[in-house]
């Protein structure tokens, strides 16, 4: 009888160990990158790249430091093409909290920004959609100029934002 007093107390000692162990692990990060066609007309071409903080002056020649200044932990890269029309890049930043991606959004805004709504905040261009959302600060850029060009990357970017 005193072995059972002895086994469920280790029993329990064990259960709340386990549990404790779990506590400060993570979840996988999602990938934010949408899978070809799960945004009607944008196909994902080539892989995605992704780059920690110091090797990202690979990614961003000349531009790095003002990333790294924000706080920035790595930033992933994808290519994707809609209807064969138009190509762009979708670069997605995680920063080390919410204010290092309000500071770069905040920092290349423009007299030509229209603020939209999608994330935390948004600003759109003629060729580019960049917002935020929590630590994340997403930027996608059209290499040319088409008439449905500024619908179908706001509808992309709406793509990663439900991912995010």
């Amino acid at each position: 009888m005193n072995s059972r007093f002895i086994i469920l107390p280790a029993a329990a000692a064990l259960a709340v160990l386990a549990g404790a162990a779990n506590v400060g692990c993570k979840t996988a990060a999602t990938d934010p990158f949408p899978a070809s066609n799960a945004v009607a007309g944008w196909e994902k071409s080539g892989d995605t790249r992704t780059f920690a903080a110091n090797d990202l002056w690979k990614y961003i020649d000349g531009g790095a430091d003002e990333y790294i200044q924000a706080g920035v932990v790595s930033t992933s890269t994808s290519d994707y093409a809609f209807k064969g029309q138009l190509e762009a890049v979708v670069d997605v930043h995680t920063m080390g909290n919410a204010d290092g991606a309000r500071k770069i959004l905040e920092t290349g805004e423009t007299r030509e920004a229209k603020n939209i709504q999608l994330g935390d905040e948004c600003i759109e261009y003629a060729q580019s959609v960049i917002f935020r959302k929590g630590p994340y600060l997403v930027r996608i850029v059209a290499y040319e100029s088409t008439p449905d060009g500024p619908q179908a990357l706001l509808a992309l970017a709406h793509g990663v934002e439900s991912r995010l």
